[in-house]
Parts: structure tokens; sequence; C-alpha cells
């Protein structure tokens, strides 16, 4: 990497340090008020199908259903700390650097771990198609828990190692000064940049050969006589969908220096484009875990259902003895 791209890094920077809010007070609250609904919307989502999982015991013994439930709840912590730090970004155009740290480290740690939980989900697959016959003894719950476990820590050390690089660089007082809450302007040090790059750089190519790698190997497998056709079938679309769910993650490592450009060529529609970003790299991707276990997954699908007519019938005699009574 040249000194260009050095160039660029802190032009990003200083573009996002220009880019904070100065919506008229309309425009912030309808941009504040749908973030939130949204927010909302996904989280009730999410709320659902993790006590449909916790209400079937099951689920817990199905690694599949275990790994996609991380991905849920992993997906929740994102949605709520990324819409928190948009939120506060209007409401406090600067905050404490101390007070964003633990804000950053967890958003990028979620970030980084959605992938490998793709990665993970897209194996279970390959195991369950190519080897049915070992696949009770490969994909165990406790073997399924030590790969998850494996990937928070995978995912935990970029932040970590940012934080130390910046303890060791950056004065004391740094962390008593406020900023806008951004990663680029808390670890701002030019080797965590090139850190970060490298990292992402070999992180990705191993998540798509592994999605590339299970998405052929099924198809293939699927051709065979022996194999159960609509099985295989759904297995090499939902390896399909997670090579989506991958590219909308890459999205957010992307975006940033896009945005940047765009902002630099289009400065009146600043706040514009960040929203949009906004709306496209964190919002949407959530509603593809929904999607594809939720909706797809006919065993999943069938007791989410009854979780939603259960609350429905209890909703609706409650206000119907207020209406009597009322």
């Amino acid at each position: 990497m040249n000194s260009s791209a050095v160039s660029e890094y802190g032009n990003s920077t200083l573009l996002l340090v220009n880019a904070i809010p100065r919506d008229s007070f309309s425009a912030a609250l309808t941009k504040n008020i749908v973030a939130m609904l949204v927010w909302l919307a996904l989280s009730v989502l999410n709320c659902s199908m993790v006590s449909t999982f916790r209400k079937h015991s099951f689920f817990y013994e199905d690694p599949r259903y275990i790994m996609f439930i991380c991905m849920v709840i992993n997906d929740a912590v994102q949605l709520t700390l990324v819409t928190a730090l948009y939120v506060v970004s209007y409401a406090f155009s600067k905050i404490l650097a101390s007070a964003c740290c633990p804000l950053i480290m967890t958003a990028v740690t979620t970030t980084r771990s959605t992938p490998l939980i793709l990665a993970g989900m897209a194996l279970e697959r390959y195991i369950s198609i190519c080897f049915p016959l070992h696949y009770s003894h490969i994909c165990t719950v406790t073997r399924t828990m030590w790969i998850i476990g494996v990937i928070f820590l995978l995912s935990f050390t970029p932040p970590l190692t940012d934080l130390f690089i910046t303890v060791a660089k950056e004065p004391p007082l740094f962390f008593h000064t406020s900023i806008f809450c951004d990663h680029s302007l808390l670890f701002r040090d030019r080797s965590i940049y090139f850190k970060n790059l490298v990292f992402d750089s070999v992180y990705f190519s191993f998540v798509f050969l592994t999605l590339l790698y299970t998405y052929c190997k099924i198809m293939l497998t699927a051709r065979a006589a022996s194999t159960d056709q609509v099985l295989a079938k759904k297995a090499r679309n939902t390896v399909l969908l997670h090579g989506v769910q991958l590219l909308l993650c890459m999205l957010a490592f992307v975006v940033p220096s896009m945005q940047a450009q765009l902002i630099q060529l289009f400065p009146m529609y600043s706040l514009e484009i960040r929203y949009v970003n906004f709306l496209l790299v964190y919002i949407i991707p959530r509603f593809l875990s929904p999607m594809i276990y939720g909706f797809r997954d006919e065993k999943f699908r069938k007791y989410w259902l009854r979780y939603f007519i259960s609350k429905a019938w209890r909703v609706k005699p409650a206000s119907h003895f207020s209406q009597k009574f009322g």
C-alpha cells in the first residue's frame, strides 16, 4: 500500500468529522424515527425467534439452529449498537473517547463475527449433505459451542489490538477528550489501518472460499442418485443466500471509503449519503436472517408461527376484557 492510500485514509477521516449531522430539526427527527422504527420491528422479530428457540428443547440439540440463533443474537446486538451510535451522533455531536471505545469495539466484533458464522453454517450444511452418515458424530453440540467461542475470539482480536496500539501511541488524556464516535477517529493510528486491511483481506478470502467450496460440493453431490434432491437443493440455496449475506457484510468494510469519495463529489448531499449508507449497510442485511431461516425453514417456521398465534390470542382476550369492563 502506497502513501496515496494513507492520504485517502486521512481524507476520509476528515470528511467523517465534517459530516457531523447538521440537519434541520424536522429532518433529523424524521430520520431518527425511521431508524428507531426499523430497529423496533427487527428487534421484535429477533426476540420472537429467540423465544421460539428457548421454548423448544429439541432446537438445543441441533447445531444448525444453535448457530442460527447465535447469528440472530449477534445481529440484534449489532443493530442495537449501530442504531444507538446513529441516534447519539444526532443528539450529541461528540462524546468521551472512553465512552465511545466499548461501543465501537462491540460493534466491530459483532460486525466481523457475522461472516465467520456464515462460514460455519455453510460447513454444517455441507457436512449434512455430503456426509449424512457421519453428521451426528462430526456436528455435535459441544463442538458447535467451541466453534462459536473461537469465532467470537477471532472477531474480538482486531478491535482489541486496535485498543492496545491506541493506548501505546496516544497520550493518556486522549480517552478523556470528546470525539465524534467513529472507528477511524477513535483508533486513528496509521498502523491500525494497514493491520485491518491485511486482516480483512485474509478474513474475507477465507469466508468466500469456504462458501464457494461448500456450494460446489453440495451442487455436485446433489447430482448423485442416492442424495435427497429436495434437501440438497434447499442446502444449495441456503449457501447461495449466505453468499449474498457475505457480499452485504463486505459493504460495511467497503462503504466508508466510498462514502468519503461520494461526500467529496456531492458535499451538498453528505447527510443523505450517510443516511442511505446507514440503511443499506447496517439495516437491510439484518432482514436476511429471518428470511433465510425464519421463513424458509419449515421446522422453525411452524413453531415460530405458533409463537405469534399464541401471543395474538393472549392479546385479543385481554383487549376484549378491557373493552367489556372499561
